[in-house]
């Protein structure tokens, strides 16, 4: 990886168990310092329990994997980071116009307090292991509740005001950000007592800039309303950059630039970390998303934060390239202690 800095702390593999007290897999996930009492996780394709193109830690409900497995990612999830979950079900700005559906979270239940029975899957397809919420955003006070969002290539944007004890999310694809997700959200959070200038902020794992191929029209349109996005692929052809449209939404929200925390050193670390995990390098073998050995496609990653380059993440547009009309999906949540 062309990413070199690395974080110092290095986790002791001989303090992990890879199953909990009841043998089932147990999460991978990648923690972040956001702010006093205040954590971001993400999770990895690695320590689930589905199978085939979902493999192994796939959380989203509506591609197809089995219900009884993404049921079973989840609740190993909401144990693991010993939180109820509260997620997003994008709706895209659908139907609403404006800058989105933004859902104030003040009472999710638990993934234990789910009025499903176990496995059973809703009118529009989620399994139920948490609360899954219809909204483009979510904001709450409530601490002991982790907010999530399923990407596999969006952004996803976790913010913190600390102080007033107000956390937010933000599902950031290309339309969300061109119709002021980011700002919305952060009104949502100065609505519950947060202050821009207080906020910290930290940007998920997506699709970096190198490797987000739109068309020309599209590539013009999102960099003449955030200039410096057009790039040029890895491809060849125009894309653009929808992380760095996220910090200029931030900033313009009023979000102090040394305020947004960057999470490549722990992402760094991670991969580092995995390098030779075993489970990763099966995935690869058998995904047909790139290069078989799990050591050809590090050779690739230049961004490890890239949901397309770095084989830890799901990723729609690499599973599209390899033909598949599916895929996983990773959270990333933010939690307040």
């Amino acid at each position: 990886m062309s990413d070199t800095q690395f974080d110092d702390e290095i986790l002791d593999s001989n303090a992990i168990s890879p199953t909990d007290e009841e043998g089932n897999p147990v999460p991978v996930t990648i923690p972040i310092a956001l702010a006093p009492g205040v954590t971001v996780v993400y999770t990895t394709r690695l320590g689930g329990v589905s199978h085939g193109d979902f493999g192994d830690c796939n959380l989203g409900g509506k591609g197809g994997d089995d219900p009884q497995a993404i049921l079973a990612n989840r609740v190993s999830l909401a144990k693991s980071v010993g939180c109820g979950l509260s997620l997003v079900s994008q709706v895209r700005f659908r139907a609403r116009g404006g800058r989105g559906c933004i859902m104030a979270s003040e009472h999710p239940r638990s993934a234990s307090m789910c009025p499903a029975r176990p496995g059973e899957v809703t009118a529009d397809g989620e399994a139920q292991a948490a609360t899954v919420v219809e909204a483009d955003g979510q904001v709450t006070s409530r601490a002991g509740v982790a907010l999530g969002m399923f990407a596999a290539d969006c952004l996803p944007v976790l913010m913190a005001d600390a102080q007033a004890g107000v956390i937010g999310a933000a599902h950031c694809g290309r339309k969300g950000l061109q119709r002021g997700i980011i700002s919305a959200t952060i009104d949502a959070m100065v609505a519950k007592g947060a202050a821009p200038e207080r906020i910290a902020a930290t940007l998920g794992p997506c699709i970096c800039g190198d490797c987000y191929e739109v068309g020309d029209a599209i590539a013009d349109g999102f960099d003449a309303q955030f200039p410096g996005t057009f790039t040029l692929t890895r491809f060849g052809g125009p894309g653009i950059d929808i992380a760095k449209a996220a910090r200029m939404e931030l900033a313009k929200a009023g979000v102090p630039v040394d305020s947004i925390v960057d999470s490549r050193p722990r992402v760094n670390a991670a991969s580092q970390y995995l390098y030779e995990d075993e489970e990763l390098a099966s995935l690869c073998a058998a995904d047909g998303e790139g290069e078989p050995a799990l050591a050809d496609r590090w050779s690739t990653v230049r961004h490890s934060m890239c949901t397309l380059e770095n084989p830890l993440w799901y990723s729609h547009r690499r599973a599209s390239l390899a033909g598949k009309a599916h895929e996983g999906r990773l959270l990333a949540l933010i939690m307040r202690g």
